[in-house]
């Protein structure tokens, strides 16, 4: 292996291993925002999600990600072209290039991620396999072709079609502000309606562990470093621009929940703090490589000021959001896509980014209409088979648990396990 693709081979790879600690960290946000008992339940619907998105990854995923467009349409990847990723393990890269097996791990990562945040919509009431099926249906029907219109890109001497979004409409979504946000939240938002309210909605009580909260975030926040800086594919400078840009936007985003907490409730809490930090790592994740460090301040901040009005539109508007999927995934990753039209910095990389420039600094409108076709697409497509495919679940085998167990809890009779034992039982 050349070089240079070695070394971009070790730092996907680096960046991959960062991007595990994603899993512990998201299971354990979901489950600290559950109440006490459907802690572990939360935790499950993580591993579990994650375990199917990346298992059918494997088997089919990659092809119909990254394999060659089907009829030259952007519309899905090829699904016998690389079957079980076998056809890829005696390739060598091109010059410069992280070898495809590095390559395919870092997406085994994106789609387990992102099935796993659609968990967020369905605590304390669904099925644990009803669940794990719709998992399995979502990301075969919703996120790989997602991906393949956002992550597959075309070939400079046409041997290789991509994606419609990314190749056709020239949408810059960097590491998965559209593919990864927008997408589960969408399929979050459809899933929490077919499912409908827990009991007790709109309060139906508290966190069961404000600690496991911070620290899942943090654990998030620490694997999305991966996220974002090995997207680029390469050790250069817009991955070390994206590393920055994450930073600034996390702590732009948490400082700018407590102040909207503040004023608005009069309180500043810890649950609030690590929501809108991550609030702005989803809105600056589709330009975390080609902004500026002020530009990813400013979309961090709104990130976490649109996630504060996001959340409580649950109880406006009747949805149960349980976890806030919706809130904190779906709208700062179409506001954080949508700004990156105006904040796009020419600077970027070294002065490298002359693609993909923001209104403010000369570039034209058309850029801007792009990201907003490709993020609507997107939103609408997947909440409408995310829907038919609860629908259909609905009235085969069902959704919900029965009312007993909701009341319960879901831990014990689902698991066999509860997160706490009591003074009685040590």
């Amino acid at each position: 292996m050349e070089t240079t693709s070695a070394i971009n081979t070790m730092w996907v790879l680096v960046t991959c291993v960062f991007m595990v600690l994603m899993v512990p960290g998201l299971a354990l946000y979901y489950g600290g925002m559950s109440r006490t008992k459907n802690v572990l339940n939360s935790i499950m619907i993580v591993l579990g999600g994650f375990a199917v998105g990346a298992v059918l990854f494997v088997v089919f995923g990659y092809s119909l990600i990254l394999g060659n467009s089907v009829g030259g349409l952007g519309i899905i990847g090829d699904v016998t072209e690389a079957l079980g990723i076998q056809s890829i393990l005696s390739g060598t890269p091109d010059e410069g290039v992280a070898s495809a097996v590095a390559t395919a791990a870092f997406h085994l990562m994106f789609a387990g991620l992102a099935t796993a945040i659609v968990a967020g919509a369905i605590e304390g009431r669904m099925k644990f396999g009803a669940w794990l099926l719709f998992a399995g249906l979502w990301v075969t029907l919703g996120y790989f072709p997602v991906a393949h219109w956002v992550f597959s890109f075309s070939s400079e001497d046409g041997s290789h079609i991509g994606g419609w979004i990314v190749n056709n409409l020239g949408v810059h979504d960097f590491a998965g502000g559209i593919a990864v946000h927008t997408n589960a939240g969408a399929a979050a938002l459809a899933l929490s309606i077919v499912l409908g309210r827990r009991k007790g909605f709109p309060t139906p009580g508290r966190p069961g562990n404000v600690p496991f909260i911070v620290l899942g975030a943090w654990l998030l926040a620490f694997g999305w470093m991966g996220f974002n800086a090995g997207s680029t594919g390469a050790m250069n400078e817009f991955a070390a621009l994206a590393i920055l840009n994450s930073l600034a936007a996390l702590c732009a985003g948490l400082l700018v929940w407590l102040i909207i907490e503040r004023s608005h409730r009069g309180a500043t809490t810890t649950a609030g703090a690590v929501t809108g930090l991550l609030g702005g790592l989803v809105a600056v994740t589709p330009g975390a490589d080609i902004l500026s460090p002020i530009g990813a301040l400013v979309v961090g901040g709104v990130g976490a000021a649109v996630a504060y009005w996001a959340v409580g539109l649950k109880a406006r508007f009747g949805y149960d959001d349980a976890l806030d999927a919706v809130g904190v995934h779906l709208v700062p990753g179409l506001v954080g896509s949508a700004l990156l039209a105006f904040l796009a910095d020419p600077a970027a990389g070294g002065g490298a980014n002359t693609e993909f420039v923001g209104i403010l600094y000369g570039g034209t409108w058309s850029f801007l209409g792009s990201q907003l076709i490709g993020m609507v697409s997107v939103a609408i497509y997947t909440f409408v088979i995310s829907y038919v495919i609860a629908i259909v679940l609905k009235r085969t085998m069902g959704l919900r648990v029965p009312e007993a167990t909701e009341i319960s809890g879901l831990d014990q009779p689902i698991h066999a396990e509860t997160a706490y034992v009591g003074t009685d039982e040590r």
